[in-house]
């Protein structure tokens, strides 16, 4: 009796050991993944704003066909850029042993898979162009594809830099493939290039970018062709390969009905609200992806319960930024829509009303998919992004027919919160994620956004009509009322008692 009662206190100083190493490693990840997210959001805010300068500019310049017809080949390229590597990146970042032994293998097999796909894509571009609706489509669709093979190339090189987490590196190589972007592009646009503008200045920014990750990336560039490393690589990476592919589908497939269904002038109406509702997306999703899957492979290279705290800290803070977002977009669309494109983009409003909804979701279930993969599951993510696809493409043709933009705007949204959320939970609850104590965590920021909503759009009844006027008083009301729900009130008093520190005595 006193062997056994003498050893229970050795045994709760194990447990909590073995907690206090977890929220260690937890913590240290989630250190240097804090790094390369303020990087790589700080990357995408100034490309993004960059982006939408450009936009402004190109709206001007090209009448909503060249948007259609840009929106169709962008759908063929963004489907193949997901496949393009056969899964080598996500593998590379994810390998357990050392870089140099796989490199050479893995760029092989990324060179041979975004070859071949462009091969084909050439080929069929006229057929694929012919479906969604424009024909004159297809020129555009062989120009833009062709910054797959640069991303092809450097495949492993960019992997690199994620796995070491040098996401500055990998910042300073989009931004500066940006500013050679963004000049082509308009410099084409004003002399009548029409969508080739889009195409040609993508492509000539991505083989600046290219070639500064290779610099920066420091991996002897080799060749060789192992078949064991080959297969075990293949084995990792083609079902996510094909789970990035479905995701390619879920996020293009609406430009080709849209565009089959109504034509190329309101598949521009679309494309406009797509891509606002695809901002944060592109600006936090896009950085969170860079930092998700190699934190989350250095927390599954420790233990189960590593990667269960670490998803219960990220899904409630993922939610908790995007939330405010994606409720202010949804009910103040019309104002959005005038205040930066003015009165002749107006149908895109109904549109970004729902598709406000979809980014959301697109969020979290990116997350999943990136937590999955670093765990090993990428069967999956196939069969989540399987599932969400096969109810999709049914939804967007009936929404389509029946009510237009819009309709295919509704569709793609409610297949999101029914189909494509539950099943993201389920997947994780089957991997081995302990997801109760998210719940908790999220009533606060689902209340926030609820009266988000509310007071917004109970404060475009009684401001005036002017877009500007409603965007910053009933969209500021919304977010205060937000951030006073969401943000713990012992945050907020910290954060009052340093603004008003830095307030010169004398004013106070």
């Amino acid at each position: 009796m006193e062997d056994t009662q003498g050893a229970r206190p050795a045994v709760v100083d194990e447990d909590h050991d073995a907690a206090d190493r977890t929220a260690s490693q937890v913590g240290e990840i989630g250190r240097q993944a804090g790094r390369g997210l303020r990087w790589s959001v700080l990357g995408n805010l100034v490309m993004k704003a960059g982006s939408f300068a450009m936009s402004l500019v190109l709206a001007r310049l090209l009448v909503p066909e060249d948007f259609g017809v840009y929106a169709i080949a962008l759908a063929a390229s963004q489907f193949v850029i997901y496949i393009n590597d056969a899964g080598i990146i996500a593998a590379t970042v994810q390998w357990r042993g050392k870089l140099e032994e796989m490199a050479p293998t893995a760029t092989v097999v990324a060179i041979t898979s975004s070859t071949a796909l462009y091969v084909i894509f050439w080929i069929f571009a006229p057929y694929f162009a012919e479906l969604s609706g424009s024909e004159s489509a297809t020129g555009v669709i062989r120009v833009l594809t062709a910054v797959n093979l640069v991303y092809g190339l450097t495949a492993v090189r960019s992997a690199a830099l994620l796995r070491r987490f040098e996401q500055d590196k990998l910042t300073k190589a989009n931004l500066v493939g940006f500013l050679v972007t963004a000049p082509v592009a308009i410099t084409l646009a004003a002399n009548g290039a029409g969508a080739y503008s889009f195409a040609w200045g993508q492509l000539l920014g991505a083989v600046v970018t290219g070639v500064l990750v290779v610099l920066y990336a420091r991996v002897k560039i080799g060749f060789g062709l192992d078949r064991a490393m080959a297969k075990k690589l293949l084995v990792f990476g083609l079902p996510l390969c094909v789970t990035l592919g479905i995701e390619g589908v879920l996020l293009n497939i609406d430009s080709v009905i849209v565009g089959d269904a109504l034509g190329a002038k309101e598949l521009g109406y679309y494309l406009l609200a797509f891509n606002i509702s695809s901002w944060v997306p592109g600006l936090v999703g896009t950085a969170v992806r860079y930092v998700a899957l190699p934190s989350f492979s250095r927390l599954a290279e420790q233990d189960g319960d590593s990667v269960s705290e670490g998803v219960q800290r990220a899904v409630p803070l993922l939610l908790s930024i995007v939330l405010p977002v994606g409720v202010l977009l949804g009910t103040l669309a019309p104002a959005v829509i005038a205040f930066l494109y003015g009165a002749r983009w107006e149908p895109a409003a109904a549109v970004l009303s729902f598709l406000s909804i979809l980014m959301v979701v697109r969020m979290l279930t990116a997350l999943v998919v990136d937590i999955l993969a670093a765990m090993g599951s990428t069967k999956a993510t196939m069969w989540l992004n399987l599932g969400w696809a096969v109810a999709l493409i049914p939804s967007l043709i009936v929404g389509a027919n029946i009510g237009g933009i819009r309709g295919a705007a509704i569709g793609h949204a409610a297949v999101a919160l029914v189909v494509a959320l539950p099943l993201a939970v389920l997947t994780m609850h089957r991997a081995g994620v302990v997801l109760a104590p998210i719940l908790s965590a999220l009533v606060r920021p689902i209340i926030g956004g609820v009266l988000c909503a509310a007071v917004t759009l109970a404060l475009t009844y009684f401001v005036d009509g002017i877009p500007f006027v409603h965007l910053a008083v009933a969209g500021g009301a919304g977010l205060l009322v937000y951030i006073l729900v969401v943000v713990p009130q012992a945050v907020l008093r910290q954060l009052g008692g340093r603004v008003t520190a830095l307030i010169p005595a004398r004013s106070r």
